[in-house]
Protein backbone atom coordinates (compact mmCIF):
# COMPACT_ATOMS: atom_id res chain seq x y z
CA UNK A 1 0.00 0.00 0.00
CA UNK A 2 2.87 2.36 -0.36
CA UNK A 3 4.90 2.43 -3.18
CA UNK A 4 8.31 1.43 -3.49
CA UNK A 5 9.07 4.57 -4.91
CA UNK A 6 8.19 6.89 -2.01
CA UNK A 7 10.47 7.82 0.03
CA UNK A 8 9.38 7.65 3.95
CA UNK A 9 11.48 9.16 7.11
CA UNK A 10 12.00 6.27 9.57
CA UNK A 11 10.39 8.64 12.53
CA UNK A 12 7.24 8.89 10.10
CA UNK A 13 4.55 7.15 12.22
CA UNK A 14 2.11 5.57 9.56
CA UNK A 15 -0.90 3.57 10.30
CA UNK A 16 -0.88 -0.33 8.98
CA UNK A 17 -3.75 0.23 5.76
CA UNK A 18 -2.55 4.19 5.12
CA UNK A 19 -1.94 4.11 1.00
CA UNK A 20 1.15 6.31 -0.53
CA UNK A 21 1.68 6.86 -4.26
CA UNK A 22 5.01 7.23 -6.04
CA UNK A 23 7.52 9.84 -5.82
CA UNK A 24 5.60 11.06 -2.37
CA UNK A 25 8.20 12.31 0.38
CA UNK A 26 7.13 11.81 4.27
CA UNK A 27 9.45 13.80 6.39
CA UNK A 28 10.06 13.61 9.79
CA UNK A 29 8.08 13.66 12.31
CA UNK A 30 4.91 12.95 10.89
CA UNK A 31 1.69 10.73 11.88
CA UNK A 32 -0.42 9.63 9.82
CA UNK A 33 -3.99 7.56 10.94
CA UNK A 34 -5.44 5.17 9.47
CA UNK A 35 -7.56 4.81 6.09
CA UNK A 36 -5.73 7.76 4.72
CA UNK A 37 -5.06 7.93 1.05
CA UNK A 38 -2.13 10.45 -0.25
CA UNK A 39 -1.79 9.65 -3.63
CA UNK A 40 1.97 10.66 -5.75
CA UNK A 41 4.03 13.38 -6.04
CA UNK A 42 2.74 15.00 -2.50
CA UNK A 43 5.17 16.36 0.05
CA UNK A 44 4.39 15.56 4.07
CA UNK A 45 6.57 17.94 6.63
CA UNK A 46 6.52 17.81 10.27
CA UNK A 47 6.20 18.18 12.87
CA UNK A 48 2.67 17.04 11.23
CA UNK A 49 -0.16 14.81 12.74
CA UNK A 50 -3.11 14.13 10.19
CA UNK A 51 -6.20 12.11 10.94
CA UNK A 52 -8.16 9.26 9.71
CA UNK A 53 -9.22 8.54 6.24
CA UNK A 54 -8.10 11.76 4.65
CA UNK A 55 -7.17 11.80 1.09
CA UNK A 56 -4.29 14.13 -0.37
CA UNK A 57 -4.11 14.41 -4.02
CA UNK A 58 -1.19 15.16 -6.52
CA UNK A 59 1.46 18.00 -5.79
CA UNK A 60 -0.20 19.11 -2.44
CA UNK A 61 2.51 20.58 0.04
CA UNK A 62 1.19 19.98 3.65
CA UNK A 63 2.88 20.93 7.03
CA UNK A 64 5.82 22.85 5.11
CA UNK A 65 7.71 25.90 6.71
CA UNK A 66 5.70 28.89 6.40
CA UNK A 67 6.30 32.03 4.29
CA UNK A 68 6.82 34.27 7.40
CA UNK A 69 9.51 36.10 7.18
CA UNK A 70 10.13 35.75 11.20
CA UNK A 71 9.79 32.54 10.71
CA UNK A 72 13.21 31.00 11.84
CA UNK A 73 13.23 27.37 12.09
CA UNK A 74 11.38 26.39 15.26
CA UNK A 75 9.43 22.90 15.59
CA UNK A 76 5.86 24.36 15.36
CA UNK A 77 3.01 22.00 14.04
CA UNK A 78 0.07 21.24 11.96
CA UNK A 79 -2.74 19.49 13.27
CA UNK A 80 -5.31 18.14 10.26
CA UNK A 81 -8.40 15.98 11.49
CA UNK A 82 -10.18 13.19 9.85
CA UNK A 83 -11.78 12.74 6.82
CA UNK A 84 -10.82 15.72 4.87
CA UNK A 85 -9.89 15.87 1.29
CA UNK A 86 -7.28 18.31 -0.20
CA UNK A 87 -7.02 18.07 -4.11
CA UNK A 88 -3.99 18.82 -6.15
CA UNK A 89 -1.62 21.47 -5.21
CA UNK A 90 -3.30 22.50 -2.24
CA UNK A 91 -0.57 24.40 0.41
CA UNK A 92 -0.90 24.28 4.28
CA UNK A 93 1.82 25.64 6.15
CA UNK A 94 2.47 24.98 10.22
CA UNK A 95 2.12 27.30 12.37
CA UNK A 96 4.52 30.21 14.03
CA UNK A 97 5.83 30.36 17.19
CA UNK A 98 4.49 34.79 17.14
CA UNK A 99 0.77 33.15 17.45
CA UNK A 100 -0.01 29.29 18.92
CA UNK A 101 3.05 27.72 16.84
CA UNK A 102 0.35 25.35 15.30
CA UNK A 103 -1.82 25.16 12.12
CA UNK A 104 -5.12 23.36 13.05
CA UNK A 105 -7.60 21.71 10.44
CA UNK A 106 -11.05 20.03 11.39
CA UNK A 107 -12.68 17.11 9.83
CA UNK A 108 -14.57 16.81 6.97
CA UNK A 109 -13.72 19.55 5.16
CA UNK A 110 -12.77 19.90 1.47
CA UNK A 111 -10.17 21.97 0.04
CA UNK A 112 -9.94 22.05 -4.01
CA UNK A 113 -7.23 22.79 -6.54
CA UNK A 114 -4.51 25.31 -5.21
CA UNK A 115 -6.43 26.56 -2.41
CA UNK A 116 -3.57 27.98 0.35
CA UNK A 117 -3.85 27.66 4.06
CA UNK A 118 -1.21 30.14 5.75
CA UNK A 119 0.39 29.92 8.65
CA UNK A 120 -1.44 29.80 12.11
CA UNK A 121 -4.77 29.17 10.35
CA UNK A 122 -7.75 27.59 12.23
CA UNK A 123 -10.70 26.15 9.91
CA UNK A 124 -13.57 24.35 11.39
CA UNK A 125 -15.50 21.02 10.09
CA UNK A 126 -17.11 20.87 6.98
CA UNK A 127 -15.74 23.96 5.24
CA UNK A 128 -15.62 24.12 1.67
CA UNK A 129 -12.43 26.31 -0.14
CA UNK A 130 -12.77 26.39 -3.50
CA UNK A 131 -10.18 26.45 -6.52
CA UNK A 132 -7.24 29.11 -5.72
CA UNK A 133 -8.71 30.39 -2.48
CA UNK A 134 -6.03 31.53 -0.50
CA UNK A 135 -6.50 32.44 3.21
CA UNK A 136 -3.76 34.45 4.96
CA UNK A 137 -1.65 33.84 8.46
CA UNK A 138 -4.25 33.58 11.79
CA UNK A 139 -7.30 33.14 9.20
CA UNK A 140 -10.33 31.75 11.14
CA UNK A 141 -12.49 29.67 9.48
CA UNK A 142 -16.08 28.68 11.42
CA UNK A 143 -17.69 25.44 10.42
CA UNK A 144 -20.21 25.03 7.86
CA UNK A 145 -18.03 28.43 6.06
CA UNK A 146 -18.08 28.17 2.19
CA UNK A 147 -15.56 30.50 0.19
CA UNK A 148 -16.09 30.97 -3.33
CA UNK A 149 -13.42 29.97 -6.32
CA UNK A 150 -10.23 32.74 -5.78
CA UNK A 151 -11.88 34.17 -2.16
CA UNK A 152 -8.91 35.82 -0.59
CA UNK A 153 -8.50 36.50 2.83
CA UNK A 154 -6.45 39.39 5.20
CA UNK A 155 -4.21 37.82 8.13
CA UNK A 156 -6.18 38.28 11.30
CA UNK A 157 -9.44 37.77 9.68
CA UNK A 158 -12.21 35.49 11.07
CA UNK A 159 -15.18 34.36 8.83
CA UNK A 160 -18.25 32.75 10.74
CA UNK A 161 -19.91 29.55 10.79
CA UNK A 162 -22.47 29.22 7.61
CA UNK A 163 -20.60 32.03 5.82
CA UNK A 164 -20.70 32.01 2.12
CA UNK A 165 -18.39 34.20 0.02
CA UNK A 166 -18.71 34.41 -3.85
CA UNK A 167 -16.26 34.10 -6.38
CA UNK A 168 -13.69 36.05 -5.99
CA UNK A 169 -14.42 37.88 -3.00
CA UNK A 170 -11.75 39.94 -1.13
CA UNK A 171 -11.81 39.87 2.35
CA UNK A 172 -10.34 42.57 4.79
CA UNK A 173 -12.59 42.34 7.69
CA UNK A 174 -14.16 39.96 9.57
CA UNK A 175 -17.53 38.46 7.94
CA UNK A 176 -20.36 37.48 11.35
CA UNK A 177 -21.52 33.92 11.33
CA UNK A 178 -24.22 33.40 8.40
CA UNK A 179 -24.04 36.04 6.15
CA UNK A 180 -23.42 36.41 2.32
CA UNK A 181 -20.86 38.51 1.64
CA UNK A 182 -19.32 39.39 -2.26
CA UNK A 183 -16.88 41.58 -3.49
CA UNK A 184 -13.77 43.58 -3.65
CA UNK A 185 -13.59 44.61 -1.29
CA UNK A 186 -16.40 41.81 0.34
CA UNK A 187 -19.96 43.71 1.30
CA UNK A 188 -23.01 41.61 3.17
CA UNK A 189 -26.05 40.19 0.78
CA UNK A 190 -28.33 39.25 3.60
CA UNK A 191 -28.20 35.82 5.49
CA UNK A 192 -27.17 32.60 3.74
CA UNK A 193 -30.78 31.10 3.54
CA UNK A 194 -30.07 28.13 0.89
CA UNK A 195 -27.13 27.03 3.00
CA UNK A 196 -29.05 26.98 6.26
CA UNK A 197 -32.40 24.96 4.77
CA UNK A 198 -29.62 22.70 3.73
CA UNK A 199 -28.63 22.20 7.54
CA UNK A 200 -32.02 21.78 8.34
CA UNK A 201 -32.65 25.19 10.05
CA UNK A 202 -36.58 25.72 10.27
CA UNK A 203 -38.59 28.76 8.40
CA UNK A 204 -39.30 30.37 12.10
CA UNK A 205 -35.29 30.28 12.80
CA UNK A 206 -34.31 31.65 9.40
CA UNK A 207 -37.06 34.46 9.71
CA UNK A 208 -35.33 35.28 13.25
CA UNK A 209 -32.08 35.61 11.33
CA UNK A 210 -33.24 37.63 8.85
CA UNK A 211 -34.65 39.74 11.37
CA UNK A 212 -31.00 39.77 13.07
CA UNK A 213 -29.58 40.61 9.69
CA UNK A 214 -31.37 43.63 9.55
CA UNK A 215 -30.36 45.02 12.89
CA UNK A 216 -27.02 44.85 12.24
CA UNK A 217 -27.57 46.54 8.53
CA UNK A 218 -30.63 47.92 7.79
CA UNK A 219 -31.40 49.87 11.25
CA UNK A 220 -28.55 52.33 11.21
CA UNK A 221 -27.20 51.27 14.24
CA UNK A 222 -23.62 51.21 16.11
CA UNK A 223 -22.16 47.50 16.65
CA UNK A 224 -22.60 47.99 19.93
CA UNK A 225 -26.52 48.84 20.13
CA UNK A 226 -26.83 46.29 17.10
CA UNK A 227 -25.53 43.64 19.51
CA UNK A 228 -27.60 44.78 22.56
CA UNK A 229 -30.52 44.12 20.40
CA UNK A 230 -29.99 40.89 19.40
CA UNK A 231 -29.08 39.88 23.14
CA UNK A 232 -32.79 40.28 23.73
CA UNK A 233 -33.97 38.20 21.07
CA UNK A 234 -31.40 34.96 22.16
CA UNK A 235 -34.80 33.65 24.31
CA UNK A 236 -36.82 33.64 20.71
CA UNK A 237 -34.25 32.42 19.27
CA UNK A 238 -31.13 30.64 20.58
CA UNK A 239 -29.50 30.32 17.32
CA UNK A 240 -28.55 33.77 17.32
CA UNK A 241 -25.58 33.34 19.94
CA UNK A 242 -23.06 32.29 17.45
CA UNK A 243 -23.68 36.05 15.19
CA UNK A 244 -23.52 37.25 18.46
CA UNK A 245 -20.67 35.81 19.45
CA UNK A 246 -18.68 36.14 16.00
CA UNK A 247 -19.02 39.93 16.13
CA UNK A 248 -18.22 40.23 19.78
CA UNK A 249 -15.26 38.44 18.70
CA UNK A 250 -14.47 40.76 16.35
CA UNK A 251 -10.77 42.16 16.37
CA UNK A 252 -10.64 43.92 13.01
CA UNK A 253 -14.31 44.92 13.04
CA UNK A 254 -16.79 43.23 10.52
CA UNK A 255 -17.94 44.00 7.33
CA UNK A 256 -20.38 46.79 6.78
Amino acid sequence: MIDSRALIDPSAKIASNVEIGPWTIIGPDVEIGTGTVIGPHVVVKGPSKIGKNNRIFQFSSVGEDCQDKKYAGEPTTLTIGDNNVIREGVTIHRGTVQDAGTTVIGSDNLFMAYAHVAHDCVVGNNVIMANNTAIAGHVHVGDWAILGGFTAVHQFCKIGAHVMCGTSTVVLKDIPAYIMANGNTAKPHGINVEGLKRRGFNADTLACLRRAYKTIYRKKLTTAQAVSELKEMLDECPEILPLINSIESSNRGIIR
